[in-house]
Protein backbone atom coordinates (compact mmCIF):
# COMPACT_ATOMS: atom_id res chain seq x y z
CA UNK A 1 0.00 0.00 0.00
CA UNK A 2 1.30 3.28 -0.54
CA UNK A 3 1.42 5.56 1.73
CA UNK A 4 1.33 9.42 0.85
CA UNK A 5 2.80 12.37 2.85
CA UNK A 6 0.87 15.96 3.31
CA UNK A 7 0.91 18.00 0.14
CA UNK A 8 3.66 20.61 -0.04
CA UNK A 9 2.00 24.05 -1.52
CA UNK A 10 3.26 27.74 -1.07
CA UNK A 11 0.75 30.60 -0.20
CA UNK A 12 0.35 33.51 -1.90
CA UNK A 13 -1.15 36.52 -0.61
CA UNK A 14 -3.36 38.64 -3.45
CA UNK A 15 -3.31 41.64 -2.68
CA UNK A 16 -7.32 42.70 -4.11
CA UNK A 17 -6.65 46.61 -4.45
CA UNK A 18 -3.07 48.48 -5.33
CA UNK A 19 -1.16 50.82 -2.97
CA UNK A 20 -2.15 54.07 -3.47
CA UNK A 21 0.63 56.75 -2.29
CA UNK A 22 0.16 59.04 0.62
CA UNK A 23 -0.75 62.53 -0.28
CA UNK A 24 -2.95 62.55 -3.43
CA UNK A 25 -6.39 62.78 -1.45
CA UNK A 26 -7.49 65.71 1.22
CA UNK A 27 -10.80 66.07 3.14
CA UNK A 28 -12.38 69.09 3.55
CA UNK A 29 -12.93 69.84 6.99
CA UNK A 30 -15.92 71.56 6.52
CA UNK A 31 -18.59 68.88 4.19
CA UNK A 32 -16.41 65.90 4.76
CA UNK A 33 -15.56 65.71 0.36
CA UNK A 34 -12.72 64.01 -0.47
CA UNK A 35 -10.56 66.13 -2.89
CA UNK A 36 -7.79 65.10 -5.42
CA UNK A 37 -4.90 67.54 -4.19
CA UNK A 38 -3.78 68.37 -7.45
CA UNK A 39 -7.38 69.92 -7.67
CA UNK A 40 -7.59 71.76 -4.64
CA UNK A 41 -4.08 73.47 -5.33
CA UNK A 42 -5.46 74.53 -9.19
CA UNK A 43 -8.61 75.93 -6.66
CA UNK A 44 -6.68 78.13 -4.94
CA UNK A 45 -7.09 75.46 -1.57
CA UNK A 46 -11.06 76.08 -1.69
CA UNK A 47 -13.07 73.79 -1.63
CA UNK A 48 -14.71 73.08 -5.04
CA UNK A 49 -18.36 71.60 -2.89
CA UNK A 50 -18.64 73.98 -0.39
CA UNK A 51 -15.99 77.05 -0.72
CA UNK A 52 -14.39 76.04 2.13
CA UNK A 53 -11.05 78.21 2.34
CA UNK A 54 -8.13 75.31 3.61
CA UNK A 55 -5.19 77.63 5.53
CA UNK A 56 -2.51 78.44 3.10
CA UNK A 57 1.08 78.91 3.69
CA UNK A 58 3.02 82.04 3.58
CA UNK A 59 4.59 81.14 0.37
CA UNK A 60 1.50 79.95 -1.33
CA UNK A 61 -0.03 83.33 -0.18
CA UNK A 62 2.83 85.35 -2.07
CA UNK A 63 2.68 83.53 -5.19
CA UNK A 64 -1.26 83.99 -5.54
CA UNK A 65 -1.08 87.96 -4.29
CA UNK A 66 1.84 89.10 -5.88
CA UNK A 67 2.83 88.94 -9.85
CA UNK A 68 5.48 86.39 -10.79
CA UNK A 69 8.68 86.72 -9.20
CA UNK A 70 8.72 90.39 -8.03
CA UNK A 71 8.60 89.51 -4.56
CA UNK A 72 11.84 90.49 -2.56
CA UNK A 73 12.15 89.29 1.39
CA UNK A 74 13.08 91.33 3.79
CA UNK A 75 14.43 90.40 7.28
CA UNK A 76 15.11 86.55 6.25
CA UNK A 77 17.07 85.25 8.90
CA UNK A 78 15.44 87.05 12.04
CA UNK A 79 14.37 83.79 14.44
CA UNK A 80 13.25 84.08 18.06
CA UNK A 81 15.94 83.51 21.11
CA UNK A 82 14.31 82.48 24.71
CA UNK A 83 14.46 85.21 27.00
CA UNK A 84 12.39 83.47 29.67
CA UNK A 85 14.04 80.35 28.87
CA UNK A 86 10.81 79.03 29.10
CA UNK A 87 10.19 74.97 29.63
CA UNK A 88 6.98 72.97 30.51
CA UNK A 89 6.20 69.80 28.38
CA UNK A 90 8.05 70.86 25.62
CA UNK A 91 10.62 73.70 25.96
CA UNK A 92 10.21 76.69 23.67
CA UNK A 93 13.18 76.59 21.79
CA UNK A 94 12.09 72.88 20.85
CA UNK A 95 8.73 74.40 19.37
CA UNK A 96 10.88 76.68 17.14
CA UNK A 97 12.94 74.39 16.24
CA UNK A 98 10.02 72.06 15.38
CA UNK A 99 8.41 74.46 13.04
CA UNK A 100 10.98 75.75 11.57
CA UNK A 101 11.63 72.42 10.14
CA UNK A 102 8.05 71.93 9.41
CA UNK A 103 7.11 75.04 7.64
CA UNK A 104 10.77 76.06 5.95
CA UNK A 105 10.52 79.40 8.20
CA UNK A 106 12.50 80.63 10.31
CA UNK A 107 9.54 82.40 11.95
CA UNK A 108 5.58 82.91 12.10
CA UNK A 109 6.13 86.00 9.15
CA UNK A 110 7.22 86.87 5.78
CA UNK A 111 7.64 90.24 5.11
CA UNK A 112 9.19 92.25 1.85
CA UNK A 113 8.18 93.72 -1.06
CA UNK A 114 6.39 92.89 -4.07
CA UNK A 115 3.79 93.60 -6.91
CA UNK A 116 0.43 93.76 -8.14
CA UNK A 117 -0.49 93.99 -11.47
CA UNK A 118 3.33 96.16 -11.42
CA UNK A 119 2.51 98.60 -8.45
CA UNK A 120 4.52 98.38 -5.76
CA UNK A 121 3.53 96.99 -2.24
CA UNK A 122 5.45 96.39 1.06
CA UNK A 123 3.52 92.66 1.77
CA UNK A 124 3.58 90.66 5.41
CA UNK A 125 2.15 87.23 5.37
CA UNK A 126 1.72 85.58 9.61
CA UNK A 127 1.30 81.46 8.75
CA UNK A 128 -0.92 80.06 11.30
CA UNK A 129 1.38 76.76 11.23
CA UNK A 130 4.31 78.60 12.66
CA UNK A 131 3.09 78.21 16.58
CA UNK A 132 -0.30 78.76 15.51
CA UNK A 133 0.73 82.36 13.50
CA UNK A 134 1.23 83.94 17.22
CA UNK A 135 3.78 87.53 17.65
CA UNK A 136 6.39 87.03 19.21
CA UNK A 137 9.59 90.01 19.50
CA UNK A 138 10.53 88.93 15.43
CA UNK A 139 6.70 88.96 14.12
CA UNK A 140 6.41 92.02 15.61
CA UNK A 141 10.33 93.65 14.95
CA UNK A 142 9.32 92.56 11.64
CA UNK A 143 6.08 93.70 11.03
CA UNK A 144 7.08 97.22 12.79
CA UNK A 145 10.08 97.42 10.01
CA UNK A 146 7.91 96.59 7.01
CA UNK A 147 5.59 99.84 8.28
CA UNK A 148 8.42 101.94 8.62
CA UNK A 149 9.94 100.73 5.47
CA UNK A 150 7.12 101.46 3.51
CA UNK A 151 5.83 105.18 5.81
CA UNK A 152 9.44 105.94 4.25
CA UNK A 153 9.73 105.10 1.17
CA UNK A 154 5.38 106.24 1.21
CA UNK A 155 4.39 102.96 -0.20
CA UNK A 156 1.11 101.19 1.10
CA UNK A 157 1.47 98.06 2.75
CA UNK A 158 -0.74 94.90 2.67
CA UNK A 159 -0.71 92.44 5.62
CA UNK A 160 -2.62 89.13 5.53
CA UNK A 161 -2.89 87.64 8.71
CA UNK A 162 -3.45 84.26 10.06
CA UNK A 163 -2.79 84.22 13.86
CA UNK A 164 -4.90 81.46 16.22
CA UNK A 165 -2.38 82.22 18.99
CA UNK A 166 -2.12 86.16 19.74
CA UNK A 167 0.70 87.19 21.57
CA UNK A 168 3.11 84.82 22.32
CA UNK A 169 2.80 84.09 26.17
CA UNK A 170 6.81 82.18 25.67
CA UNK A 171 8.24 85.61 26.00
CA UNK A 172 5.96 86.77 28.45
CA UNK A 173 5.68 90.64 27.96
CA UNK A 174 8.30 91.23 25.12
CA UNK A 175 5.48 89.51 22.90
CA UNK A 176 2.44 91.41 24.81
CA UNK A 177 4.57 94.82 23.69
CA UNK A 178 4.19 94.14 20.46
CA UNK A 179 0.85 95.06 20.31
CA UNK A 180 1.60 98.47 21.15
CA UNK A 181 4.73 98.21 18.79
CA UNK A 182 3.21 97.67 15.65
CA UNK A 183 -0.01 99.66 16.75
CA UNK A 184 2.48 102.75 16.74
CA UNK A 185 4.19 101.76 13.88
CA UNK A 186 0.71 101.08 11.69
CA UNK A 187 -0.24 104.70 12.88
CA UNK A 188 3.13 106.59 11.53
CA UNK A 189 2.07 105.23 8.38
CA UNK A 190 -1.72 106.24 7.90
CA UNK A 191 -0.31 109.94 9.48
CA UNK A 192 2.08 109.78 6.48
CA UNK A 193 -1.19 109.41 4.64
CA UNK A 194 -0.50 106.09 3.35
CA UNK A 195 -2.72 102.76 2.29
CA UNK A 196 -2.79 99.88 4.93
CA UNK A 197 -4.68 96.93 3.65
CA UNK A 198 -5.43 94.29 6.45
CA UNK A 199 -7.01 90.73 5.08
CA UNK A 200 -7.73 89.09 7.80
CA UNK A 201 -7.69 85.07 7.56
CA UNK A 202 -8.85 81.76 9.34
CA UNK A 203 -8.47 82.29 11.80
CA UNK A 204 -7.08 86.28 13.20
CA UNK A 205 -7.61 85.94 16.54
CA UNK A 206 -6.43 87.55 20.47
CA UNK A 207 -3.37 90.13 20.39
CA UNK A 208 -3.10 89.88 16.61
CA UNK A 209 -6.29 91.43 15.93
CA UNK A 210 -6.51 93.27 19.23
CA UNK A 211 -3.26 95.34 17.40
CA UNK A 212 -2.03 95.78 13.52
CA UNK A 213 -4.88 93.28 11.97
CA UNK A 214 -7.73 95.58 13.27
CA UNK A 215 -6.02 98.89 12.19
CA UNK A 216 -6.64 98.90 7.97
CA UNK A 217 -7.97 101.58 6.45
CA UNK A 218 -9.89 98.70 4.22
CA UNK A 219 -10.73 95.67 6.10
CA UNK A 220 -11.20 92.50 3.92
CA UNK A 221 -11.60 88.74 5.53
CA UNK A 222 -11.77 85.61 3.76
CA UNK A 223 -15.85 83.45 3.87
CA UNK A 224 -16.00 82.03 6.76
CA UNK A 225 -13.00 83.16 8.91
CA UNK A 226 -12.86 83.19 12.46
CA UNK A 227 -12.09 86.25 13.51
CA UNK A 228 -12.44 88.17 17.32
CA UNK A 229 -10.42 88.00 20.78
CA UNK A 230 -12.00 85.50 22.98
CA UNK A 231 -12.47 82.15 21.40
CA UNK A 232 -16.68 81.56 21.14
CA UNK A 233 -16.71 79.03 23.70
CA UNK A 234 -14.66 80.51 25.99
CA UNK A 235 -17.29 83.43 25.81
CA UNK A 236 -19.98 81.07 26.31
CA UNK A 237 -18.47 79.19 29.13
CA UNK A 238 -17.83 82.97 30.12
CA UNK A 239 -21.30 84.23 29.91
CA UNK A 240 -22.96 80.99 30.38
CA UNK A 241 -25.37 82.21 27.56
CA UNK A 242 -25.55 80.52 23.62
CA UNK A 243 -23.72 82.90 21.04
CA UNK A 244 -26.13 83.89 17.92
CA UNK A 245 -25.34 81.84 14.99
CA UNK A 246 -22.66 82.34 12.95
CA UNK A 247 -20.70 84.84 15.82
CA UNK A 248 -17.23 85.75 14.96
CA UNK A 249 -17.62 84.37 11.24
CA UNK A 250 -16.40 86.77 8.82
CA UNK A 251 -20.26 87.48 7.36
CA UNK A 252 -21.42 87.90 10.67
CA UNK A 253 -18.74 90.60 11.34
CA UNK A 254 -19.46 92.63 8.06
CA UNK A 255 -22.98 92.53 8.90
CA UNK A 256 -22.23 94.10 12.31
CA UNK A 257 -19.53 96.71 10.62
CA UNK A 258 -16.25 95.73 11.81
CA UNK A 259 -14.71 94.73 8.21
CA UNK A 260 -15.70 95.91 4.78
CA UNK A 261 -15.42 93.33 2.68
CA UNK A 262 -15.74 89.37 2.66
CA UNK A 263 -13.77 88.48 -0.98
CA UNK A 264 -13.30 84.80 -2.23
CA UNK A 265 -9.92 83.58 -2.35
CA UNK A 266 -10.27 83.67 -6.27
CA UNK A 267 -10.49 87.09 -6.51
CA UNK A 268 -8.49 88.34 -3.71
CA UNK A 269 -5.87 89.83 -6.03
CA UNK A 270 -8.37 91.41 -8.94
CA UNK A 271 -9.81 93.28 -5.79
CA UNK A 272 -6.38 94.30 -3.84
CA UNK A 273 -5.73 95.48 -7.60
CA UNK A 274 -8.78 97.33 -7.82
CA UNK A 275 -8.14 99.39 -4.34
CA UNK A 276 -4.78 99.95 -4.85
CA UNK A 277 -5.91 101.42 -8.63
CA UNK A 278 -8.49 103.68 -6.52
CA UNK A 279 -6.99 104.84 -3.31
CA UNK A 280 -3.35 105.32 -4.18
CA UNK A 281 -2.02 107.97 -6.43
Amino acid sequence: MAIFGKPKYTVVKVSKKKDIPSGLWVKCDECGEIIYNKKLEENLKVCPKCDYHFVVTAQDRIRILLDEDSFSEHDADMASKDPLVFSGTKSYKSKIKKDQDATGLKEGAVTGEGKIDGKKVIVAVTDSRFIMGSMGSVVGEKITRAFEKATKEEMPVIIVSGSGGGARMYEGILSLMQMAKTSAATARHKKAGLLYISVLTNPTMAGVMASFASLGDVIIAEPKALIGFTGPRVIEQTIHQKLPEGFQRSEFLLEHGLIDMVVHRKNLKETLRQLLSYLTG
